[in-house]
């Protein structure tokens, strides 16, 4: 299979794979486990033992059967995973979020005529791409002079371009931005999240500063990227519908950077790469930061 190169230049590719200068990995993503929290409205991500040895004994099934010879009592333990493709860290497709009476995602395609029954067949997972690149942290509250920023606090263009400042560097396109509000600060325990930094995200001025200065990525250390409830009145996630639906920029969610602000690292080699789900509206990925 042949995989499109993150940037369409090799030169960038090779330029970005220059920048870790001490060989250290910093593991940016959530875990995942059996009910753990999870997006409101989403199905709770489910890990059942499908198959153990025991059972295999019981029900005399292989490898304990009559069919083969098994003097070792070789068995096995295999499991069942359900749940949204939107657990934990993850990045969403282009088909993830619709708008207007005929339901379209980016590119102007209707959910309408390209969602079938097992899934999408255009924008979905199966089209993600590895990411390998310069990534860029701002730390919305360091710069702010706090651990967190409080419960629906709206991240401007303003807060990000101070961050940056404050960081000293300069987004620049193709890179992939993570912005931290500091609420895995507090992961996974969900009610803390939500009683001391919940809500806090991106505006949709914030979205458009990302987008102005060439972001190819977005994330952040949130379940929704963006500020929460809305500030655009009629439109429950504007950030969402500006970013995926009209610009065609994915969004990475709980993406954990609290080592990473922790150390002082605002500049990094980004790796991540989306499991191709052919009709999935996301991926769960395992990003690393590498420095």
């Amino acid at each position: 299979m042949n995989v499109p190169n993150h940037s369409g230049r090799d030169s960038d590719l090779i330029r970005c794979l220059g920048l870790p200068e001490k060989g250290t990995i910093y593991d940016l993503s959530s875990g995942w486990w059996r009910h753990m929290p999870n997006f409101d409205g989403y199905p709770r991500f489910e890990v059942v033992t499908y198959n153990s040895p025991s059972g295999q004994r019981i029900d005399g099934r292989f490898p304990f059967d009559d069919a083969v010879a098994n003097d070792v009592e070789f068995g096995y333990v295999s499991e069942l995973v359900s749940g949204s493709l939107h657990t934990g860290t993850h990045i969403d497709a282009l088909c993830h979020v619709t708008r207007g009476p005929d339901d379209e995602w980016h590119g102007g395609v209707s959910a309408n005529r390209a969602v079938g029954d097992y899934g999408a067949n255009r924008g979905d997972a199966s089209t993600l791409p590895p990411i390998i690149g310069r990534g860029v942290l701002l730390d919305v509250p360091g710069s702010l002079g706090m651990e967190a920023l409080p419960p629906g606090f709206a991240i401007t263009g303003e807060h990000l371009q101070s961050a940056a400042e404050r960081a000293g560097v300069e987004v620049t396109s193709g890179d992939t931005v993570l912005v931290r509000t500091g609420q895995m600060k507090y992961w996974p325990d969900a009610d803390r999240i939500r009683r001391e930094s919940g809500g806090s995200g991106v505006d949709v001025d914030g979205a458009r500063w990302l987008a102005e200065h060439g972001a190819r990525h977005v994330g952040a250390d949130t379940m929704s990227f963006e500020v929460r409830p809305s500030t655009v009145p009629g439109n429950p996630l504007p950030v969402h519908l500006y970013l995926l639906q009209e610009r065609g920029i994915h969004i990475l969610e709980w993406i954990y950077c609290e080592k990473l602000a922790a150390d002082g690292v605002s500049t990094f080699l980004f790796v991540a790469l989306p499991l191709t789900i052919r009709g999935g509206t996301g991926s769960p990925i395992r990003p690393i930061a590498i420095v």
